[in-house]
């Protein structure tokens, strides 16, 4: 793959020891798996956070 498949730019393959990546320098699209959900956490929406940040920002 010599090809960005996000947005054309030439790719570059990074290697440390039997570990390789490669990244786009133009957009920084990066081959690596992501998870993108925790597990097993529950998620704080915006309100609840910035309600704890105004409760907290009253304190001090």
């Amino acid at each position: 793959m010599d090809e960005c498949p996000r947005c054309g730019g030439s790719i570059e393959e990074f290697s440390l020891g039997d570990v390789s990546t490669i990244t786009c320098s133009r957009c920084g699209f990066a081959d690596i798996p992501v998870e993108h959900q925790p597990a097993g956490e529950n998620t704080e929406s915006w309100r609840d956070a910035f309600n704890r940040f105004y409760e907290d920002s009253a304190e001090g």
